[in-house]
């Protein structure tokens, strides 16, 4: 490739990318880390990563707690947010972001796991309570406010009761649950892009199962 073609192919990237402030956020919860890679706990990131991917995205710029990632989905510039905190601490990246670009809770979508739902099942909730999740938690007490859309992933209970919470979100998916979770994430993506451009009713009815 000539010094002229890669000129070209770093205008066009440029020109590409959306202009103005971002009027949407969309945070995938998980834990930094490669130690953290393909856990329960993690499928926050590996959903985001996903739609990042089919919107030509890397999430990789390092702003607020976070990798992230300036996008345009149906004409609405949006944030795409990995924050590096924590999960017990997603709420710092979040509220950062928020306040930086005066946006209310109401434009931020959180993708996180739910271990109340099988794997493969997606249910979207436009608010309510942090359901025991440390980063749901540290969300709503941050913003002061619960009215954020959510995509919740399931990544199935524990085995039996006296499993150790920790370790079940902490451990990896087997590998044959390897292609339900690329549909899982694929729909989870197709759902953020609905509820974006304002169809969260439609996201939900194709959805939540």
């Amino acid at each position: 490739m000539s010094v002229f073609d890669i000129f070209k192919k770093l205008e066009a990237e440029r020109s590409s990318e959306p202009v103005g402030a971002p009027e949407f956020i969309i945070c995938g919860l998980g834990n930094p880390g490669t130690q953290y890679e393909n856990t329960r706990h993690n499928v926050g990131f590996m959903a985001l990563d996903t739609l990042a991917e089919q919107l030509g995205a890397n999430v990789k710029k390092l702003q607020f707690k976070s990798l992230t990632a300036t996008v345009n989905i149906d004409g609405v510039r949006c944030l795409l947010m990995k924050p590096t905190t924590f999960m017990n601490l997603s709420g710092e990246a979040v509220t950062e972001a928020l306040n930086f670009y005066k946006l209310p809770p109401e434009k931020l979508l959180v993708l996180h796991d739910d271990i109340s739902l099988d794997v493969g099942r997606l249910r979207i909730r436009r608010k309510g309570s942090d359901g025991g999740h440390n980063g749901l938690k540290n969300i709503i007490y941050l913003t002061g406010k619960n009215t954020f859309t959510r995509i919740k992933i399931g990544v199935g209970a524990k085995p039996d009761p006296d499993y150790d919470l920790a370790a079940w979100v902490l451990g990896m998916f087997p590998k044959e649950q390897g292609e339900l979770l690329e549909e899982t994430f694929r729909n989870a993506a197709a759902a953020a892009r609905l509820i974006v451009a304002g169809k969260t009713d439609e996201a939900m009815n194709k959805y939540n199962s």
